[in-house]
């Protein structure tokens, strides 16, 4: 308690000077200090110079925030203190009064004070420190640089320095030299002092406070770090295939540094170096030889250096490549395989034998030496033909195909090859091509599958002894390639370079002792995308009248890019668009349940589990009638046709009458109709029967000069009537009106009411008014003429000539000819005829069928008959 009394006194003595030329009421102290995080901080405010407010009055805010209650101490009525957590960046700490008095509201900038807390970390103990002094030219630099990793955090207000200390011994030298970074460079004076021990260390330090690393107290050569050997060479012995030897100079005199080196080499293209034991170049050496190397094999070598002291010194850097090549040596055994199938005739094989460089060629290989031999044959080079087969390329990996033979189905061979370079030949590697009904067993349950851009194999083993090693060979298109596993493989890897979307025939062979067993295969992809074209459909034929086949061909190996999946037909005709799926190794499809004369459009989609591609559109339209509708049609039209035409002719032969009745009416003959012969004042009389005259025709004779006895009526309504009839000119003839027109009346029946028309409702009446003397228009003879009205009256139908004036024509002159003409009269006379027919009285004649007897007192003069007229019959 004492001390924090001593402590705020303090701060009041430091502060009360500043407060009074402020002229404040509150006074802070300790004024701006800097402050660790992570601890906790005390201030005290204090009231001076007024008795206006007490510590009560007063309250702490950091920034913007109020400090709570609970973190206040009042030490008395005019001292207030707050301890509050130092986190985060720096703030404003203040100390304000509450008491809302007049005074105080009019003097608030007097009544609150404030000071900045800076706010950092201490600084940390630097780590890992080393220091290097590298070599210039034939001596050691007498510059050393220094490094470490800082430790501990910075602030913005609160920075962490450091200095870097050297000290030699004995000397006493120091050198020291200050940065801001984890790094830093001391000079010596005049030389870098080898064989003297150095004591170095670096010191870091801020506001608030500072700290020491670790020192090392080390020999000079402990920080050496000399160039790498100079002169490397490398020298290739023929009569050493497989070894280099190495040359070097040191690159710094004995004298500063005693050195220790260290090799590596690697193959021409290889990212793996090989290094030389240690215990090997342990010692103070210029050359040294590379042993177990491959014949004619590119090498880079490299070689560096340190000091030879265990624990001193840096490794220089490696120097420069030295590239050689070694020695070529006698090759290894070739790698033969072969490629079989089906010959031209029948069980025959044709075989091609191919080949690969040895794996250890140990140089360009030239030639392959091939001998064939029937396995019959005890004797191996009893009869074998050599042949030799150039090899004119460069690539060792590449295939060379040897020689092809045809072998039956029922016979096996076995192949020799042996590869040749410069050096010499390799042993032979041999091959049997089995009997094709003894081929051994395969391998089981094959499996291929793509991971991190390889195809992986696993299968399991055939159950034999005999077995000696695998073949795991890839075919694309015309591309087949190998390689060999020993008899434990179960799982592996291809080594050849697969591409992407390619297709692979992957097999596995058992090898027995030289005998190739039958093969386990399967296709795999490497990757699979989308095809890269779809196939062109089209039409099989011609389309049918509810259906239509699609074909297509199926897609090349080439453009797959993937295990095609299915096939999707789409079809319309419209705006409806269908589709169907199918499998992927269908080629055709029916489109079924289409509508007849319409055009569709039909395309294909090729799919794999990457993708699909979609092929151009094709159009067709389907038939109208479907195969065989337009035939029947017409065979049924026909037989039809043919059905009416033998019912009709059926018909006509058993209707006869009845058709000839309807379309040939029968003729009326004048001779089955009567005609009556009257006159009102005369009886009827019969007229005799004349040569070429009409049968059954009566006519009634008027006297054209008596007129005298007729009465006022009668002549009133003859005048009535003949202004009817003469009007008409008196339709004369045999049917006079249309058969299809009811039956009319005559003038007679006019005159004796309805009982006539009643008896006359089934014939047609027709009659004439002539003159006795002749037909009208014709001269009247001498003596005296007497008018003649004659009816006819028939059951028969009128003739068909009654509507067609034409044909009334040709019965007029036909009748003309028949019937004599009479000398015509003349106009006068055909006038006085009229005058005296006015006052006739008209009565009903018999009818008779026989022959007409003439009055008595008239003379048998020849009766007068009709006369044709050219106009017509005239309806009754």
């Amino acid at each position: 308690m004492v001390s924090l009394q001593l402590l705020v006194l303090a701060c009041v003595a430091s502060a009360l000077p500043a407060a009074a030329e402020h002229n404040n009421r509150l006074v802070i102290a300790p004024q701006s200090p800097d402050l660790e995080i992570g601890t906790n901080f005390t201030a005290t405010c204090m009231i001076i110079n007024t008795a206006e407010v007490t510590a009560d009055d007063l309250y702490w805010s950091l920034s913007a925030t109020t400090v709570p209650k609970e973190q206040y101490t009042k030490i008395n009525e005019s001292a207030l203190n707050v301890t509050v957590p130092i986190t985060g960046e720096s703030q404003w700490l203040y100390c304000s009064c509450k008491k809302e008095s007049p005074y105080c509201a009019l003097n608030r900038g007097k009544f609150t004070h404030g000071i900045y807390l800076e706010k950092g970390y201490l600084p940390g103990k630097p780590e890992n420190l080393s220091c290097v002094a590298v070599q210039e030219k034939k001596h050691i630099s007498r510059m050393i640089s220094c490094k470490w990793d800082p430790v501990g955090r910075q602030t913005e207000n609160v920075h962490t320095s450091y200095k870097l200390y050297v000290s030699v011994n004995p000397g006493p030298k120091h050198y020291n030299v200050s940065t801001k970074n984890n790094s830093a460079q001391v000079e010596f004076e005049a030389t870098f002092p080898n064989h003297m021990t150095l004591e170095i260390w670096v010191e870091a330090h801020n506001k608030l406070g500072k700290i020491q690393s670790e020192h090392l107290d080390e020999d000079a050569g402990m920080f050496v770090k000399t160039n790498p050997p100079s002169d490397v060479k490398v020298i290739s012995e023929k009569s050493f295939p497989t070894s280099l030897l190495i040359n070097w100079t040191h690159p710094i005199p004995k004298e500063y540094v005693r050195l220790t080196y260290k090799i590596r080499f690697c193959q021409h293209g290889s990212q793996s170096w090989t290094y030389v034991p240690p215990n090997d170049t342990a010692m103070d050496i210029q050359s040294f030889r590379l042993q177990n190397l491959h014949p004619d094999t590119v090498y880079f070598t490299q070689v560096c250096c340190k000091n030879a002291r265990e624990g001193h010194g840096y490794w220089s850097n490696w120097s420069t490549n030295a590239t050689k090549r070694t020695p070529e040596d006698l090759p290894g055994k070739p790698d033969v395989w072969r490629i079989i199938d089906e010959g031209d005739g029948i069980n025959n094989r044709r075989v091609q034998f191919i080949c690969k460089d040895p794996v250890f060629a140990n140089g360009r290989i030239t030639r392959f030496n091939v001998k064939i031999q029937d396995p019959k044959d005890k004797v191996k080079n009893g009869s074998l033909e050599l042949r030799s087969f150039p090899v004119n390329r460069s690539d060792s990996g590449a295939i060379t195909v040897l020689q092809q033979i045809h072998l039956a189905d029922k016979k096996s061979v076995k192949v020799y090859v042996s590869a040749v370079n410069s050096v010499g030949k390799s042993a032979e590697a041999s091959l049997v091509i089995s009997k094709k009904a003894h081929e051994l067993a395969p391998v089981g349950e094959l499996k291929v599958w793509p991971h991190g851009g390889r195809l992986w194999l696993e299968w399991k083993p055939p159950n034999s002894t005999a077995l000696s090693e695998y073949v795991v060979e890839w075919v694309s298109g015309d591309q087949t390639d190998w390689q060999r596993e020993n008899r434990n493989t179960r799982h592996t890897a291809i080594k050849g370079n697969l591409e992407k979307f390619v297709c692979y025939n992957i097999s596995v062979y058992p090898i027995y002792s030289g005998r190739t067993g039958k093969p386990a295969s399967t296709a795999a992809y490497l990757q699979q995308g989308a095809p890269a074209a779809a196939p062109a459909v089209r039409l099989n034929g011609k389309p049918g009248h509810n259906k239509a086949e699609l074909v297509w061909k199926e897609l090349p190996q080439s453009s797959r890019q993937g295990f095609i999946t299915n096939y999707t037909i789409f079809y319309t005709s419209g705006t409806e668009t269908h589709a169907i799926t199918v499998p992927a190794d269908t080629t055709s499809y029916t489109l079924t349940s289409l509508t007849g004369d319409t055009k569709y459009d039909t395309w294909i989609k090729v799919s794999t589990i990457n993708g699909s591609a979609t092929s151009i559109c094709h159009s067709f339209t389907t038939l109208k009638y479907a195969p065989g509708e337009i035939e029947g049609i017409v065979v049924g039209v026909s037989l039809g046709f043919l059905f009416i035409v033998v019912g009709t002719m059926l018909l006509c032969v058993y209707q006869k009458d009845a058709i000839m009745e309807n379309f040939w009416p029968q003729i009326p003959d004048p001779g089955e109709s009567t005609i009556g012969n009257w006159s009102p004042d005369y009886p009827l009389k019969t007229e005799t029967p004349k040569e070429n005259g009409l049968c059954g025709v009566s006519v009634l004779d008027v006297d054209v000069c008596d007129g005298k006895g007729m009465f006022e009526e009668d002549k009133a309504s003859l005048a009535l009537k003949k202004d009817k009839y003469l009007s008409e000119e008196h339709s004369s003839g045999i049917g006079g009106s249309s058969c299809m027109s009811s039956p009319r009346q005559s003038v007679s029946d006019s005159d004796e009411g309805g009982d006539m028309a009643d008896t006359t409702a089934s014939t047609v009446q027709y009659s004439s008014v002539m003159a006795s003397s002749g037909y009208k228009g014709q001269t009247p003879n001498s003596q005296p003429q007497q008018a003649v009205f004659s009816r006819s009256e028939s059951t028969q139908p009128l003739l068909d000539s009654e509507e067609n004036p034409d044909t009334l024509l040709q019965e007029g002159s036909r009748q003309s000819q028949r019937f004599p003409r009479l000398p015509c009269a003349t106009h006068t006379d055909i006038m006085e005829q009229q005058e005296v027919l006015e006052p006739l009285d008209f009565c009903p004649l018999e009818e008779d069928c026989e022959q007409a007897t003439l009055t008595d007192g008239q003379s048998t003069a020849p009766a007068s008959s009709y006369m044709p007229q050219l106009g017509g019959y005239r309806p009754q």
